[in-house]
Formats: C-alpha cells, sequence, structure tokens
C-alpha cells in the first residue's frame, strides 16, 4: 500500500523540527494538529474495502476482550465497553497510525483496578483527569520525557504485570470461589485449592430484572472515604452478581467447580489452535483456484475472530446447560443494557451518610495520577511506534499525546475508564490490511451496536471463557528472551579519573536521519565528501546545535547510503542503548543506509560484541571507515570480527 503510506507520512512532518519552518496557520501546520486532511482527499474505494475488512476483524476482537478486560479492572463488564469505542472516534480525526486501535488493555486494567478500588466512579475520574494530564503534555511538547524510561524497567514491568494479571485470572478458568486479590495470598490459596475441583450444578432460575446500571451505596455506615468505599463495592457486587452466584443444589458459594475447569481448559486449547492456525496461514496467490480461495478466507476469518468465536462458543454450552435447568458454570451474570449515559465525571461521590469530596477522591487514588497516564502514552506509542517501523511511515509522539488524551477525556463523558493503544488488537489490524484510521470506525460501530443490542445475551458468557481470553492475551507480553539480553549485556564500569563521555541516543539519532539529509560517501553532488558523523547527545526532539551524539541536519542531493557514529567519548553502554542500537541497525537496513561505529572504547565493545548485534560494523578511526563505506556496491564490506580488533584488545575481550 505505497499510496497510503505516502499520505500518512504527509501529515507526520517532524515535531518540533518543522515548527520554526511552519507558521501557526499554514496548511502543513493544520495538518499536523488533524491527520484526517493528509489522508482524506486521496482516499479510495480500494481502501474502504480493507478498512471495513480490518475494523471487523478488530471489532471481532475487542468485544470480548472488553468484558474481559472489565473483569481484570474489577468493574462490571459493561464498562469494558464502554470504554472500547470512544478511542475508535477520536483517532479517526487526530492519529498518526493507519495500526494503533486506542481502547482497554490488560496492564492499563490492572493499574485501574489497583488506583481505584474497583470503584465505576473513581475509574471514570481517573480517565478524565488522566486525560487532562496527557492532553497538558502534548500540547508542551513532553513527548520526548518516555525517552528517558529504560528498557529494562519496561520490560520488568510489563513482565510482572503478565504475571499478576495472568495467575489473577486462574480463579475464573478453574472456577475457584474466596480468593484473595492480594498476590502472595492468592497464589497460595489457588494451589491449596486446586485439587479440590469436582463437579457442581447449580439452579439457574433467574430472578429480577435489568442490572442497574449505577449503584453508590445507599444505607452505608460511615466512616473514611476508602471505607465507604469498600462497603459501597461490597453492595455494588451483591446487587450485580447476585443471581449468577445463587447456591446450587450440590453445593454453595464456596465449591469448587470440574465444569468451569474443564470449559475454561478448552478454550484456551482452542485459542491456541487458531492462533497456530494464524500464523501458518500460507498467503493468498492470484493463481489459486476460487475454492482454494474461499476457503482462505473462512480460515482467515475464523482465526482471526478467534476470541468472538471461542466465547460465543462457550456461550451457546452455558445456554444448552440453562435450558436444562441446571448450570454447571459461573456465567457473567445480566449486564446494564443499552447505550452508556453521556454526563460530566463524577467529582464527588455520595452515599446515605455523606459525600466523598473530589479532594478526597484525589487523594485516595494517590500516585495513579501519576503513573496511569505514563504508562498508557508509553505503551500507546510504543505500540505506534512499533508498527509504524514495520510499515515505513512515521509517526507524531505529540501528535499521539493530543489523542489519547482526548480520548480518555471524552470518554469520561460516557463512563469509561483509562485506555490507552492495544498491542494485540494494533497487530490484528495490520495483519487485516488496514489503510487508514478510517477503519477505527468500524469497529467504534460494532461496539455501540454490541452495546444496544447484544447485552442480553452477554449474561450467558461463562467468566471462564472470558479468563481464557484474557490469559492468551497477556502471554505474549512475557518476553523470556530478555533474560538472556539482560544477562549477557551487563553494564560496563566507569573507570575513575576518565572522561565520563555520553550515551548515544540511537532513537534520536534515527529520528534525525528522517528529517534531515546525512551527507556520506557517496550521497552528495561530490562523491568524495565526509560522512556525516553524529558526536555525542543533545536534547531529543528540539532544535539544537550538533553536538557528541547527533546528525548535523545537512543538504543532500540523494539519500544517504552510509553514516557513521563516532564514539570515541562513549565509554558505557546498557542494555537500553544495546536494544536501541539494534533497533537502528535495523531500520538502517530497511532503508539501504549502513551504519558504522568508530573509535569504540574495549568496555562498549565487549558489551556489543556480546549482544550480537546482526549488521554491526566497526573500525578503528574514521579514516578506516571511510575508505570502506566508499567501496563500490558489491565490494566486501568491512564487518566486525576479531581480525577487525586490534591484537590487545582482542586478549581483552576475551579475557
Amino acid at each position: 500500500m505505497p499510496s497510503s503510506v505516502k499520505a500518512l507520512g504527509q501529515a507526520r512532518p517532524s515535531g518540533a523540527g518543522m515548527a520554526p519552518q511552519t507558521r501557526c496557520c499554514s496548511l502543513a501546520a493544520v495538518q499536523r494538529r488533524l491527520p484526517i486532511l493528509a489522508w482524506l482527499p486521496n482516499y479510495s474505494l480500494r481502501w474502504l474495502k480493507m478498512d471495513l475488512v480490518a475494523g471487523l476483524s478488530v471489532g471481532l476482537t475487542v468485544v470480548p476482550q472488553a468484558l474481559a478486560y472489565a473483569e481484570v479492572a474489577g468493574l462490571p463488564p459493561q464498562y469494558g465497553l464502554y470504554s472500547a469505542f470512544m478511542g475508535c472516534f477520536v483517532y479517526f480525526f487526530l492519529g498518526t497510525s493507519r495500526d494503533v486501535t486506542l481502547g482497554p488493555t490488560a496492564i492499563m486494567s490492572l493499574l485501574v483496578s489497583f488506583y481505584t478500588f474497583h470503584e465505576p466512579a473513581y475509574a471514570v475520574l481517573l480517565a478524565f483527569l488522566s486525560g487532562c494530564i496527557q492532553l497538558a503534555m502534548g500540547f508542551l511538547h513532553l513527548g520526548f520525557l518516555l525517552d528517558f524510561i529504560s528498557y529494562p524497567v519496561i520490560k520488568g514491568f510489563t513482565s510482572a504485570a503478565t504475571v499478576t494479571i495472568g495467575f489473577g485470572q486462574i480463579k475464573n478458568l478453574l472456577g475457584l470461589q474466596d480468593i484473595p486479590r492480594q498476590f502472595f495470598l492468592q497464589v497460595y490459596q489457588t494451589f491449596r485449592k486446586v485439587g479440590e475441583i469436582r463437579f457442581v450444578a447449580q439452579s439457574t432460575r433467574r430472578r429480577g430484572g435489568r442490572c442497574r446500571q449505577n449503584v453508590q451505596g445507599e444505607g452505608m455506615r460511615a466512616g473514611p472515604p476508602l471505607v465507604r468505599l469498600l462497603q459501597m463495592k461490597n453492595r455494588q457486587e451483591m446487587l450485580l452478581e447476585g443471581p449468577s452466584r445463587k447456591p446450587g443444589r450440590l453445593g454453595g458459594r464456596r465449591s469448587k467447580r470440574a465444569g468451569d475447569a474443564v470449559l475454561g481448559l478448552v478454550c484456551m486449547l482452542l485459542l491456541l489452535v487458531l492462533k497456530l492456525m494464524r500464523d501458518h496461514v500460507p498467503p493468498v496467490h492470484p493463481e489459486m483456484p476460487p475454492g482454494v480461495r474461499l476457503s482462505h478466507g473462512l480460515v482467515w476469518t475464523a482465526t482471526t475472530g478467534r476470541n468472538a468465536l471461542v466465547v460465543s462458543f462457550a456461550a451457546l454450552i452455558a445456554y444448552s446447560f440453562e435450558v436444562t435447568g441446571y448450570q454447571p458454570f459461573i456465567l457473567t451474570g445480566q449486564t446494564a443494557e443499552g447505550l452508556p449515559p453521556v454526563r460530566i465525571p463524577p467529582f464527588s461521590v455520595t452515599t446515605a451518610n455523606g459525600t466523598v469530596s473530589f479532594t478526597e477522591m484525589v487523594q485516595d487514588m494517590g500516585a495513579g495520577l501519576a503513573v496511569v497516564p505514563l504508562m498508557g502514552l508509553l505503551e500507546s506509542i510504543a505500540v505506534a511506534k512499533s508498527f509504524a517501523s514495520q510499515g515505513g511511515y512515521r509517526v507524531d509522539s505529540n501528535q499521539e499525546l493530543l489523542a489519547i488524551g482526548l480520548t480518555n477525556v471524552l470518554g469520561s463523558l460516557v463512563s469509561s475508564y483509562p485506555v490507552t493503544g492495544s498491542f494485540g488488537r494494533t497487530a490484528v489490524n495490520a495483519q487485516s490490511g488496514v489503510c487508514t484510521p478510517a477503519g477505527g470506525l468500524v469497529t467504534g460501530v460494532l461496539v455501540l451496536l454490541s452495546l444496544d443490542y447484544l447485552t442480553s445475551l452477554f449474561y450467558y458468557i461463562p467468566k471462564s471463557a472470558l479468563a481464557a481470553v484474557i490469559i492468551m492475551a497477556v502471554a505474549p507480553l512475557f518476553d523470556t528472551r530478555v533474560f538472556g539480553t539482560l544477562w549477557r549485556v551487563k553494564s560496563a564500569v566507569r573507570h575513575p579519573g576518565r572522561d565520563p563521555g555520553v550515551c548515544a541516543d540511537p532513537a534520536a539519532l534515527r529520528g534525525q536521519t528522517q528529517d534531515a539529509g546525512v551527507r556520506g560517501p557517496g550521497a552528495g553532488p561530490a562523491a568524495g565528501q565526509r560522512p556525516a558523523v553524529p558526536r555525542g547527545g543533545g536534547p531529543p526532539g528540539g532544535d539544537h546545535h550538533p553536538g557528541p551524539g547527533s546528525i548535523a541536519p545537512v543538504s543532500a542531493a540523494s539519500p544517504p547510503r552510509s553514516a557513521i557514529l563516532e564514539c570515541s567519548h562513549v565509554c558505557s553502554v546498557d542494555s537500553t542503548v544495546v536494544l536501541g542500537l539494534e533497533e537502528l541497525l535495523e531500520d538502517f537496513h530497511r532503508r539501504g543506509v549502513t551504519l558504522a561505529l568508530v573509535g569504540l572504547q574495549v568496555p562498549v565493545l565487549r558489551v556489543l560484541l556480546s549482544a550480537d548485534l546482526k549488521g554491526l560494523q566497526y573500525f578503528s578511526t574514521l579514516e578506516e571507515a571511510e575508505k570502506s563505506l566508499l567501496q563500490e556496491p558489491g565490494t566486501q564490506p568491512y564487518n566486525v570480527g576479531e581480525d577487525s580488533i586490534p591484537e590487545h584488545k582482542v586478549a581483552l575481550l576475551k579475557a
């Protein structure tokens, strides 16, 4: 889709670097704030077809995931759907990535659960305040601050969240009851009770009408705000979940249910098989017979919408037992029907004995007002940059801040909790061939239709099936390779009495090579000119003079063929720099640019060689690098190896 990439790329001029060159009312400035104006005039019927397919595929994924993530957040299931549609419409106008989808995610749901005490009023207010903070960061161009969060911190947090979320769903997967939420007690009680599972069926006679949409604690006793909130939570759970937790004939609420365990494990197996099928489906070729193409389309549809398919399968089984009068599964229960009302976020919570004020609510949320906005931004921008790099287009971090901030602010008006970019659904969007952010409109409409017409059917969805969806969704977030990387790449110890040096920022280097011409051997009018030599570090994303770690903006008549990074002042690197350099090498390779490092100190060279970076080229001097890089295409490049390293450095590396 080169044309769509070109259109999207026009909407992504350089953030701060373009500011002095464009007036605030120019067409380029307007397109920066409304990227839709860049690609909408070129919209075609082919793009519409691809966006429809992608939007439907993501919609079939987001509806069951939204119901499941509401369970992780400790909120009634409808709040997951309330949070799943606003981002689709906002990102249509403000988004700078054709692939990204905004909505509830596993990590954000976990944070919401921790900082809002499972209270809808707190979750909605947190969405509003988080959106205001994110909007302020976007207007102040503070997106570069996210670059200072290191790779080990991100991976450690993500892996810990994956374990916490996944293990927290074991109780629903196996039908265990009375499992505490505190992690270590949860692990202990889960292993203690897992051997006591037995088949239990309960009476399925339903009582009561529609679920109340928002219960705010009538008849609660007086006390501190947090105590009143916990009382409100208990009362709400009794009203919302009472019909589905009614004691059965063969056991009470404390029973361990083999039916849930069997269904949950079967759902996990089905999701795994469908995912493996999706990964190994061969591509379609025009010369294939129509029957083969039709079967390929059916397999692709079933595997892409596997979450909806498996959840529907489980709900059908549960309904079949419902007809018989006995239910071996714990069901989701009644869900508030209809679209959410449009109203301002709750700035206070009224109880029978008093009011929890806005100030008290903010104090109760505490550090969540900083953690939730930052993690939301980090997750969304990381997803956007990852898929933009694969797709060959660019994203504007500050514009992404505005998009996600406005999504949370407007989402709080329809009872949404904080949302961010979803890696799993974005992957589905990209694999479905989406061309523009218009695919999100289809997803948003599908979620609204589900809220308006399908909520009564959500009653029959077993919680074990939703638990299987959550576990399979978060499992890929646990990156086992990071342990090997961190083991091999250890931080070099700074030697006393030496120049402390700097660490080059690979992200800044990559961004500047895209914005400005990098003159290298054979790139400019004179074939013998020196390559651009980056030296050290400067403020990310802003106008600054060339310094250590930056590339001087120079004009070039043709795209650069190579670039040299002078590293003599860099005396230590860590795993974050190694990861950034690996991504930089891959990015340069895709663009046909050779990156060479010059003057590496022994500790730095030892770390880079231990990381086994693909395509790494090292030279002792700048003249040596120029001589090698000025070779005609087709000649043997000068790759790093023991032969290219002085003998005394080889001895140090072997030691």
